[in-house]
């Protein structure tokens, strides 16, 4: 295999594999959907492809996991934070890739909820009514808050990922990006 192809094959397969963390159980809303894409964005030397092949991973699992009303809102931030992890992580290090990360999740948050608020019969259609829905996307469900799972889960899957494919490229020098 060409060094670009060997390239290309792990870093689909660490997509994958982290996506499948989705099928498993675990705390809500600590997923790797940010991390896959911030991924993507700045490891695939073909950009369009460190979009395509976590999106294709993504529409994978939410076949077998389902999919809901909000899911336009769920593909437009993961669209959103590819574009993030493209512009911030075009030379990714350890504080990139956490400030990416805290980003990525605070625009998750926002455009899934104002998802929710937008046409919602329950919550009024005036700025009041998007603060109480960004406000209950705050609170806590069964002693867990959705937004703080999701920080966690992209701080923890972007370390991972990241962590071990630069630990993968020092072993493997097949792995690391063509020199121009």
């Amino acid at each position: 295999m060409k060094p670009l192809q060997i390239r290309l094959t792990t870093l689909t397969i660490f997509v994958l594999a982290t996506a499948l963390f989705r099928l498993v159980p675990h705390w809500y809303n600590f997923t790797p959907i940010a991390a896959l894409a911030l991924f993507g964005a700045s490891r695939f030397e073909r950009k369009w492809l460190g979009l395509a092949v976590p999106m294709a991973a993504m529409l994978l699992s939410d076949s077998l996991i389902g999919f809901h009303g909000n899911m336009g809102a769920v593909y437009l931030s993961f669209g959103l934070t590819w574009l993030l992890g493209l512009w911030a992580l075009q030379q990714p290090t350890a504080g990139r890739i956490a400030a990416a990360s805290v980003t990525s999740s605070i625009l998750f948050f926002l455009v899934t909820n104002f998802s929710v608020w937008y046409g919602s019969t329950f919550y009024p259609q005036t700025a009041a009514g998007l603060l109480g829905c960004y406000t209950a996307g705050l609170a806590f469900y069964n002693g867990t808050s959705f937004f703080l799972n999701g920080l966690l889960g992209d701080l923890f899957f972007s370390a991972v990922l990241f962590g071990a494919y630069y630990l993968l490229q020092q072993r493997y020098s097949v792995l690391r990006p063509a020199r121009s």
